[in-house]
């Protein structure tokens, strides 16, 4: 079986749960933690997917994201996500959640971000191709030129929307 998610309604509230690949064909919503990575003088931490990866292949993101598991907190989604994509362990503060009309299918998207050392991010092949740390500027830059995963572009929007950026 693969990974299990909770099944959620529009106010996130738990309604049930399913196979994470089920609630992405049924359309249903589910919760996902995205974790967005800056330095101490900053700069973004932004990625490159690896091209055989099953989702958005070769695309670029700057957040760390994974589905919320059965009985999990976002909060410890996000602490877990980094762990498992960049081998870091640091604390998050929450930014922002929204309901999102991803590309794959509608989930619940909590944001988070933390502050890491640079020489602290040991990247897990499978998850990651490359990685670099962006100032602001070029980050805008790159939204405008690179090809980001779509809820990523979304979450960046909304950041800057809300003068975060």
């Amino acid at each position: 079986m693969g990974e299990r998610v909770e099944r959620v309604d529009e106010q996130d509230r738990v309604i049930g749960v399913a196979e994470r690949g089920e609630a992405v064909r049924q359309g249903w919503l589910y919760r996902m933690a995205m974790v967005l990575c800056r330095d101490a003088s900053g700069r973004y931490l932004v990625h490159r997917r690896p091209e055989n990866s099953s989702r958005f292949p070769g695309e670029y993101s700057w957040l760390v994201a994974g589905a919320v598991g059965v009985g999990e907190p976002y909060e410890d989604a996000a602490r877990r996500e980094l762990r498992e994509e960049l081998g870091v362990e640091a604390e998050v503060r929450p930014l922002f959640k929204f309901l999102c009309d991803g590309e794959l299918s509608p989930y619940w998207f909590a944001v988070y971000e933390t502050v890491v050392e640079e020489e602290d991010v040991a990247p897990d092949a499978s998850e990651v191709a490359w990685h670099g740390w962006l100032t602001g500027g070029e980050l805008r830059t790159a939204m405008t030129n690179w090809t980001f995963v779509s809820d990523s572009r979304d979450a960046y929007d909304r950041y800057l929307a809300m003068g975060m950026g």
